[in-house]
Order: structure tokens, then C-alpha cells, then sequence
């Protein structure tokens, strides 16, 4: 099976095992996949670590969040926001990296998936420092309505603490 019809197999189940089974079998292709020198078959390989629910795999995001290319920067996004919904310290041990992309990423559409993925951590004032400097700051209209959505979702749980 190809890492591709894991995939697709994946988004028509909910069944924890068949996953797991999907998991072992593509598990040696993802991880070539991701060392690929093609950034097409990175991207699908950082895609496919959400939608695979691999939770073994964020080291390999990590990876990805610092990749040359936006596509597999989106991607490892992508899953990281995925994944870290259930497990926040995700978000949390990438924080400082997350930052980073929020803030000097070249590509915005990467920018706005790394604000999307801050909603996900705990509150921490650092992160909603940085989100409201966006809201105030950027001439994009997305990213700033992105950081601004995100910031008050963080104040939200700060206060509910």
C-alpha cells in the first residue's frame, strides 16, 4: 500500500485499529518520504502524519516546520494543528519555532497556518504579545484577523484558569 492510499483510507475511517494497522504499514515509506529530496513528497509526508494520527511521528514535523520549502512547512502546520487539538503540548514544545514562523516567515499563508496552530497551546503571554502586535501591525487583512480570532480564543482560556 502507498502512502497515498493510507491516506486516503484514513479519511473513511474512525476505527483506531484499522488506523494503527495503516500506520505500521506505510511507517517505512513516511519516514523515506519525508527524506525525499523531491518537497512534493515531503509535503505529502508531513501531510499524511495528522491524517494518519501518528503521534510517534512529531519529531518528524518538526523537521518539516523548518523545511526550505512552504509547501512542506504548510503541511507539517497542517498536522501539527491537527494533531496538537487532542495533545497541546504540541504546540507548546514548538512554541518558540511557531513564533518564528508567525513572525518572519516569507511565505503568509504559512504565517496564518502557525497562528492557526497557537490557538491550539496552552495561553502562554508571550504568544498573546506576539498575536496582538499582528492584530495591530500587519498590513495583511487575513493574518491580522487570524491573530486577532486566536488572541481572543488565548484570553479566553487564560481567564477561564
Amino acid at each position: 500500500m502507498t502512502l497515498a492510499e493510507a491516506v486516503a483510507r484514513a479519511g473513511e475511517t474512525a476505527d483506531e485499529r484499522e488506523l494503527a494497522d495503516l500506520r505500521r504499514e506505510v511507517a517505512d515509506e513516511l519516514e523515506a518520504a519525508a527524506r525525499s529530496a523531491d518537497y512534493q513528497e515531503r509535503a505529502v509526508a508531513y501531510r499524511a502524519i495528522g491524517q494518519l494520527h501518528f503521534n510517534q511521528k512529531t519529531e518528524l514535523l518538526r523537521r518539516g516546520l523548518e523545511d526550505q520549502s512552504p509547501a512542506c512547512r504548510g503541511s507539517a502546520l497542517i498536522s501539527l494543528e491537527f494533531l496538537s487539538r487532542d495533545h497541546p503540548g504540541l504546540v507548546n514544545a514548538n512554541r518558540p519555532l511557531l513564533h518564528t514562523l508567525v513572525n518572519a516567515d516569507p511565505n503568509i499563508a504559512v504565517r496564518r497556518l502557525a497562528v492557526l496552530c497557537l490557538k491550539n497551546g496552552s495561553p502562554s503571554a508571550d504568544t498573546i504579545t506576539l498575536l496582538g502586535h499582528l492584530v495591530s501591525e500587519s498590513d495583511e487583512p487575513a493574518l491580522r484577523d487570524g491573530a486577532e480570532a486566536v488572541q481572543q480564543a488565548l484570553k479566553k482560556k487564560s481567564a477561564a484558569r
